[in-house]
């Protein structure tokens, strides 16, 4: 009796041990890392902070996701790669500069299609359920996206018309951006935003065409003098995750990470809103001087937008179509 009474124990022991085990398991944390190609004080990276302290909050600790800012775990141009072959399991990544991939993810950097942010969000509903579809072939989950501010043109001097721009060493960093410079004679570099600081100090490129944020970012002003509003278009940083993590992911903390999402989209719209002054304001304290475009300039920017409209469309194919026709109904 003794001897059953033992095994009878020792029984119900490995079962309460059993249960304890799959108990701590099903409240294991999961570490998630998520890589950025933008410096820890840039407003998109704030945001992100906010969201993964709000993922944090939402889930207990069941789900932490670690920022890495400034490419310190990946290049810009590495973080969609990693997520995809689950290197990372979430990450940051400039939309347009995955045209070549797919013209499709390059939509909101044709010039003048959409210039401000209301016209920016219109582009962006538009266009989300098409890149939403391609991220799901590739066994990407789309979170959300955030509009930069506006992109004007820095160089160092005053520029008036298309035919000033010719000569320059201009920064690429999508094909956009490669495009514009070919059709003024400029000499497209391509430079990622980490890299620009020491591209412009060594003299590498002397213009280029980007946020005020990104002037912030890089201190432009210690390399170049004038920054023209030409508000050409507003590039989206997107946050991605790799589908199988996600589907790993319990339900509850799948609609926690969703609802911290929906949270970090419209805060950082907002953000990026009244950031757009912000950064101007930092510019001109650091007597950078913002130039009113001409009327020329606008006029050779914008028939450079429209033949690029023309050429994205021809290679964006159906799916193209269906974002501008959705775009222009609203």
């Amino acid at each position: 009796m003794q001897r059953k009474g033992l095994l009878k124990a020792m029984c119900a022991g490995g079962l309460l041990a059993g249960v304890m085990a799959l108990a701590g398991a099903a409240h294991a944390q999961v570490k998630w890392d998520l890589p950025t190609g933008y410096p820890a004080n840039n407003p998109h990276t704030i945001n992100l902070e906010q969201f993964a302290k709000d993922v944090n909050t939402a889930t207990q600790g069941k789900l932490a996701i670690t920022l890495h800012p400034n490419g310190s775990l990946f290049k810009a141009n590495e973080i969609k790669r990693a997520v995809q072959s689950n290197q990372a399991q979430a990450g940051e990544v400039l939309m347009s500069l995955l045209e070549n991939e797919n013209p499709l993810f390059g939509v909101d950097a044709v010039p003048f299609l959409a210039t401000g942010f209301e016209a920016s969000y219109k582009l962006w509903q538009a266009q989300r359920p098409v890149v939403d579809r391609l991220l799901d072939r590739q066994g990407i989950k789309l979170l959300y996206a955030v509009a930069w501010p506006p992109q004007g043109i820095y160089a160092k001097k005053e520029i008036r018309s298309g035919a000033d721009m010719k000569g320059l060493k201009w920064r690429a960093y999508n094909p956009a951006t490669t495009r514009i410079a070919q059709a003024v004679g400029a000499q497209p570099m391509t430079i990622q935003a980490a890299e620009l600081s020491q591209a412009l100090a060594t003299g590498v490129v002397d213009s280029f065409m980007s946020s005020g944020a990104t002037g912030v970012d890089s201190k432009v002003w210690e390399s170049l003098t004038h920054f023209h509003t030409v508000d050409a278009w507003l590039p989206k940083n997107m946050i991605i995750v790799n589908k199988r993590e996600f589907d790993k992911l319990d339900k509850p903390t799948q609609e926690a990470l969703l609802k911290a999402a929906r949270d970090a989209e419209t805060r950082g719209w907002q953000r990026m809103r009244e950031y757009t002054q912000q950064s101007l304001d930092t510019l001109a304290k650091n007597k950078m001087t913002i130039v009113k475009p001409t009327q020329q300039l606008q006029a050779d920017m914008k028939k450079i937008g429209d033949e690029l409209l023309a050429e994205w469309e021809k290679k964006a194919g159906p799916d193209g179509k269906e974002i501008i026709a959705a775009y222009r109904k609203q």
